[in-house]
């Protein structure tokens, strides 16, 4: 049986909705926002994550929280946002999916198995090749032509998130706010170094994997 946290306003889940999901093949647990989200997953050991917000936004320490989580181990998120609130949504978030609340245990059940079998699907052992490049999801190792490559935590989310997404155009600012969070306050200058450090790190005559988009920002060649 697969299982899900729910960061919930409550800290727990209503009985019903948790027939109907255990009726799906899901066990379920809640945590409140101000719990240890971290120790909850370390724990339990999740398949998915469902973070409720009371807002149009997220409260900004216990989303951070599962962000990383969902970065480091893998782990399928779904934002669940009220409807009343939809209007105001920050399409920013960094999600896998989202849904309206008050939400229905059928469509949820959905949207749970859809990001599990996509996960499973990758044989639970995950990696971005690009080229000549390997991204260990599971170790977070990064290989260049078969030779590791030492990279910091930040370039190495850095280069996660682009070389997962090739082709696409990301600004300093969209690079800020996914690695460093929205309540950091440096400036583009430190995305630029951070590039530059990395391309240092994984780039030679024969390998070229970033690129600069003038006056936007960067993406990751698209083979």
């Amino acid at each position: 049986m697969a299982s899900v946290l729910i960061i919930a306003r409550e800290g727990a889940v209503p009985a019903d909705l948790r027939n109907r999901l255990a009726g799906d093949g899901f066990h379920c647990f809640a945590i409140a926002p101000a719990a240890d989200i971290r120790e909850a997953v370390a724990a339990r050991r999740p398949d998915a994550l469902l973070f409720e917000t009371d807002g149009p936004s997220p409260d900004p320490a216990a989303w951070e929280a599962v962000r990383k989580l969902r970065r480091e181990k893998g782990l399928p998120l779904i934002a669940a946002i009220p409807r009343d609130a939809l209007g105001g949504a920050d399409v920013r978030l960094e999600c896998d999916d989202f849904i309206l609340s008050p939400y229905d245990g059928g469509e949820l059940s959905f949207r749970l198995n859809r990001l599990v079998h996509r996960r499973r699907e990758a044989g639970g052992h995950e990696q971005i090749k690009r080229d000549g490049l390997t991204i260990d999801l599971d170790t977070c190792e990064v290989t260049v032509a078969a030779k590791l490559v030492e990279l910091t935590f930040k370039e190495y989310e850095l280069l996660k998130l682009m070389a997962g997404n090739p082709g696409r155009v990301y600004t300093r600012e969209a690079l800020l706010n996914n690695i460093w969070g929205y309540d950091y306050y440096g400036g583009d200058r430190t995305v630029d170094v951070h590039v530059r450090r990395l391309r240092s790190k994984i780039e030679d005559a024969e390998h070229t994997f970033i690129e600069t988009v003038r006056n936007i920002g960067y993406r990751f060649k698209a083979t």
